[in-house]
């Protein structure tokens, strides 16, 4: 399976309905340059906070408030990995096929997704983005009043519909899940039972000497770091136009530079949607020539959010006004 999208693919429906492309095809051939730096950095950055932050937590003689920030980081550091099997998932990561796959596939683990899984089901969400009946990330509705939009807010939901998937997957049942071909499906199985596997291993290693290593370095820190993650999720399409219109569909929120970092710069978004072959690297580039174009080019997450706590309908109800 190539990178999903092209380099040629993405012939975007221009601000005035032209269908004019937003990036010159120069600039475009440029962005989409695949460069080992940029991503063996950020894993390397990324690593060294999971290590870090597990160094806090796991330090008995730190005060407690210091071990607490490692918890919370160490959290965030290990949902947040799924931002970077996001990435490989989308092979722009890295030149070469293989480590892109092999690398999705333990951050995968780390985040409690399936990176074969997700490859598939991503890919149909990027080919059918925001059309109800086609986007898969649309098989559960939006919240739409306070209670929903918290219990979303809270991962609780997320867990459900994992482990769900999950059982159904190791099973082999994927009847609900149209993206994995028949052909896919044992690929896709034994992958799970690989990584299930892992989990497993980490169990018995927790047991002698009841030390828990995985609840205490894995389960409840991914608990605790889940919300931020839904926290910028929910923004990505809440509240965008329910059609094929990559310039309205989907949002991008203008954020702090550490939690860009964190998410492998994926707040921008929607150049993310219209040209899925750009790198993360490359998309602040993108960004400055597709910025203007948008229909949701929202400033902070807090500040989205606080709109969808006054009126949760609004992630389910395409905003009247560009924010």
């Amino acid at each position: 399976m190539a990178a999903l999208g092209s380099p040629s693919s993405p012939l975007t429906t221009g601000p005035s309905g032209t269908g004019d492309r937003l990036l010159p095809e120069p600039l475009l051939a440029e962005l989409n340059q695949r460069r080992i730096g940029p991503a063996w950095r950020q894993l390397l950055g990324h690593g060294v906070l999971l290590v870090a932050a597990g160094g806090l937590w796991g330090t008995p003689a730190l005060p407690w408030p210091l071990r607490l920030l490692g918890l919370l980081v160490l959290g965030w550091g290990l949902a947040f990995s799924f931002c970077a099997m996001h990435e490989c998932a989308h092979r722009t990561a890295f030149v070469d096929r293989e480590r892109n796959d092999t690398l999705a596939w333990w951050f995968g683990v780390l985040s409690f997704y399936n990176a074969d899984f997700y490859r598939r089901y991503h890919q149909w969400h990027h080919r059918h983005t925001h059309q109800p009946g086609l986007d898969p990330e649309l098989e559960d509705a939006p919240p739409t009043t306070p209670a929903s939009y918290w219990l979303e807010l809270s991962g609780l939901s997320w867990w459900v519909g994992k482990l769900r998937g999950h059982w159904r997957g190791l099973g082999g049942d994927f009847r609900a899940n149209p993206y994995i071909p028949e052909e896919a499906a044992a690929r896709v199985r034994e992958s799970l039972w690989r990584q299930f596997a892992v989990y497993g291993a980490l169990l018995i290693l927790s047991i002698p000497g009841g030390n828990g290593f995985l609840l205490r370095f894995w389960l409840l820190p991914l608990i605790v770091g889940q919300p931020l993650l839904r926290f910028v999720l929910m923004a990505e399409h809440g509240g965008c136009a329910f059609n094929a219109n990559g310039l309205a569909n989907t949002r991008t929120t203008l954020t702090l530079a550490l939690l860009r970092w964190l998410m492998w710069n994926m707040p921008f978004h929607a150049e993310h949607h219209l040209y899925p072959s750009i790198p993360f690297h490359a998309l602040p580039r993108a960004h400055a020539l597709i910025g203007p174009h948008l229909a949701h080019c929202d400033t902070g997450y807090l500040r989205l959010h606080l709109r969808f706590m006054r009126a949760p309908a609004l992630l389910a109800e395409p905003q009247a006004t560009p924010s």
